[in-house]
Formats: C-alpha cells, structure tokens, sequence
C-alpha cells in the first residue's frame, strides 16, 4: 500500500514552502536574481541548501514563483485600481501614482520584477505579465474614449507605449536606489502617462 502523507505532514510541508518562497523573495529583493543563489536562500530559510530541492526541483523553478507570485500581487493591487467604478481619466493617473510609490517603496524587488537580469524561464513570466498590465491599460483606454475622455486612438498602441514607458522611467532610479525627488518623480510620470493618452491638462 502506497504511503500517504497525514493532513500534519502536507500542512508542515506547505508551510516550509511558503517560508522559503518568502526567504527567497527577500533575498531576490536584496541582491538580484543572479545573486539569489540556492545556498544564499536556503542560508535566509535556516535550512540546508539539498533541502531546498525537497520543495521545488532547481533554482530557476523557486524563481519562477517567486517571480510569479511577487508579479501577481502587484498585478492585482493595480487591476484593483484600475478597474474600480468612476471617472477613467482618474483610474489611470491613480493606477500610475500607485504602481510608481509601490516600485519605489520596495525598490529591489520591484527592480527585480521589471528588468534585472534574470533566468530565461523568469523572463518568460516578465513579458506575461507586462501583457496583463497592456490588457488592464488598454481597457482604460477604450473607456475614456468611449466615455468622451479621452480622443479617438489606438487603444492597444497607448496601452503598449504605456506599459513601456512607466517601466522605463522607473527602472534607472531603481536600479540607482535613488531616493531623491520620489515625489517628484511620481507627479512626472503621472503627467506623462496622461499626456500619452491624450487626457486635456489638469
């Protein structure tokens, strides 16, 4: 008879997986995907390094989630925003404002996220989820124009170019962990996803 492992067992097994993602995440956010070796994560869990197989089959499949699960979370805060009800002009700016304090606020891991130098399979999970930001923009898009907000345009250009630019622009200070000006930098780039969309000048 096959063994089955006891409802303890499978609930002790999953909390030491979630322990590590959480470890490897932090490590990631600290010194980059490159850095973010199998020893250097399992030193962060308190574990020994073969132990980290126990739960995922090599390093790229730990960055995986750890990629997919970070991405997700800030996929969701800015689809919150901007799918919430009310004025689109002002989901946008919002949705803008939101993602760009969240970068800056957590600057490793959002550099990690957005640009630094990573396994193929995570930079795989990087062109998924800039395609989900594209989606949530374009949608946006289209409902400023069809409620006379924004001028007639293509939506999944503006969409593209706004997914692009706004990682773009962040992705120097982040890299710099430039601290200067954050307001400042914030009200730029609002500015310029707005102007990009073609909304008239506050």
């Amino acid at each position: 008879m096959a063994y089955r492992k006891t409802p303890a067992e499978i609930r002790r097994l999953e909390a030491a997986r979630e322990h590590l993602v959480a470890c490897a995440t932090s490590v990631v956010a600290e010194v980059g995907w490159a850095q973010a070796s199998v020893t250097a994560v399992a030193d962060a869990a308190g574990i020994a390094a073969g132990s980290v197989y126990q739960h995922f089959p090599s390093k790229a499949a730990l960055a995986v989630e750890v990629f997919r699960r970070a991405a997700a979370r800030e996929v969701t805060v800015i689809g919150g925003v901007l799918q919430a009800e009310g004025d689109p002009v002002g989901r946008l700016r919002r949705g803008v404002e939101v993602f760009a304090r969240r970068a800056l606020e957590n600057r490793g891991l959002a550099h990690a996220l957005l640009a630094a130098p990573a396994d193929p399979k995570v930079a795989a999970e990087r062109i998924d989820y800039r395609r989900r930001y594209h989606t949530l923009f374009a949608e946006v898009v289209h409902e400023g124009m069809a409620a006379g907000l924004l001028p007639k345009q293509n939506g999944e250009i503006t969409a593209a170019a706004l997914t692009g630019a706004i990682g773009e622009v962040l992705v120097g200070p982040l890299a710099a962990h430039d601290e200067s000006a954050t307001g400042e930098l914030i009200a730029e780039l609002t500015a310029m996803a707005l102007r990009c969309a073609g909304a008239p000048a506050a």
